[in-house]
């Protein structure tokens, strides 16, 4: 009866394990944790919003808008821009802006907050950005960049 037990304890210890792994489709659908959000808004409030506003709208022809912004669809082209700053004609919702965005002076976990918070409020859809995610995009480095 013993090895059946024990049989059985260690199927379900692994079950387990399976189900707290999640794939990337169930980490965009999850809730983000609370203090990152926060993390997040803490950030955006104090280096984000002068240029995207604390409404994610933006200002019309100077700086794009975060709020229901179809540039969030790219996550890695969102990290790169915040990693390694961002200068030249990009197109968001269908209005072209050429300006100017220095890189953000955060490490990966406080960047990956502040995205977060981003794809989360201002009429986002969601999603969650990973440390781990930022720390590859700052490892693969600029495009065009020599390593």
């Amino acid at each position: 009866m013993k090895p059946a037990l024990l049989a059985s304890a260690l199927l379900l210890s692994i079950a387990c394990a399976q189900e707290l792994q999640s794939t990337p489709a169930q980490q965009a659908t999850a809730a983000p944790p609370a203090a990152v959000m926060q993390r997040g808004q803490q950030i955006y409030q104090s280096y984000c919003k002068t240029c995207h506003q604390a409404n994610g709208q933006g200002i019309p022809g100077v700086y794009p808008p975060l709020a229901k912004s179809d540039y969030l669809k790219d996550k890695q082209a969102v990290i790169r821009a915040l990693v390694f700053g961002l200068s030249g004609k990009i197109v968001v919702n269908g209005k072209t802006y050429n300006g100017v965005m220095p890189p953000a002076p955060y490490n990966d976990a406080d960047l990956a907050a502040v995205l977060t918070y981003v794809y989360n409020s201002f009429g986002n859809s969601g999603g969650i950005v990973t440390a781990q995610e930022v720390a590859a995009v700052r490892k693969a480095g600029k495009p065009g960049q020599k390593k």
